[in-house]
C-alpha cells in the first residue's frame, strides 16, 4: 500500500513539474536560436546580392569607384567575420557583428544615393530587379530582427523571473542572457528637411 502511495506521489510530482515551466528555458532558448538563424539567413541573402548590384552599377558609374569600393569592402568584412559559438551571449562579439552589418547597410545606402545621378542605370531592368530584391531583403532583415528581439525578450525574462530563475539555478546553470540588437546611433538623430 505504501509503495502504491509512493508511486502515485512520484507520478503527481512529475506531472506537476511538467506543468510548472521546467521546460520553458530550453524551449525559449531554441526559439532564440531559430530566430537568430533567420537573421543570419537574411543577412547572407543581402551579402549575396551585393556583387551583382555592384557589377551592374560599375558599368554605368565607373567613376564612382570610392562608393563601389566601400560596398565591396564592407561585404568582404561581413563575409570574413568569424562568428564565435557563444555569439548570442557574448556582448563584444555581438556588437562587432552588428557593427559590420551596419557598415554594409550604410555602404549600400550610399550606393543607392549615387545611383540617383544615373537615369540610364535607374531604368536598367537588371538594376531594377536587384534593387527590388535588396529592398525586399532589407524588409526581411527587419522582420527577422524583430522576431529575434521578441524571442530574446521572452528567454531573458524567463531566466530572470520566478519560477524560471529557480529552474535556471537548479537545472540550467549554463543558461546565459542573450544579446539583443540596439538602435544605430544615427537613428536617434532627427533628419533635417530642407526645402
Amino acid at each position: 500500500m505504501t509503495s502504491l502511495l509512493g508511486i502515485a506521489l512520484l507520478t503527481l510530482s512529475l506531472l506537476g513539474l511538467g506543468g510548472c515551466g521546467i521546460n520553458n528555458i530550453p524551449t525559449l532558448d531554441e526559439q532564440v536560436t531559430a530566430s537568430w538563424s533567420q537573421v543570419e539567413n537574411q543577412y547572407k541573402r543581402r551579402a549575396d546580392l551585393v556583387p551583382n548590384l555592384v557589377s551592374v552599377v560599375k558599368g554605368y558609374a565607373a567613376h564612382e569607384q570610392e562608393v563601389l569600393t566601400a560596398v565591396v569592402e564592407a561585404r568582404a568584412k561581413v563575409a570574413q567575420t568569424q562568428l564565435p559559438a557563444n555569439l548570442l551571449s557574448n556582448p563584444e562579439a555581438f556588437q562587432q557583428f552588428q557593427a559590420n552589418q551596419q557598415a554594409l547597410g550604410s555602404a549600400l545606402s550610399r550606393l543607392l544615393v549615387v545611383v540617383e545621378r544615373y537615369p540610364d542605370l535607374k531604368a536598367n531592368q537588371n538594376f531594377l530587379t536587384l534593387q527590388a530584391q535588396l529592398e525586399g531583403t532589407e524588409n526581411r532583415i527587419a522582420v527577422a530582427r524583430r522576431d529575434y528581439i521578441e524571442a530574446v525578450k521572452l528567454y531573458n525574462t524567463e531566466i530572470r523571473t520566478f519560477p524560471g530563475r529557480i529552474w535556471k539555478s537548479l537545472l540550467y546553470s549554463d543558461a546565459e542572457l542573450k544579446q539583443n540588437f540596439s538602435a544605430e546611433p544615427e537613428a536617434a538623430q532627427v533628419p533635417q528637411v530642407k526645402f
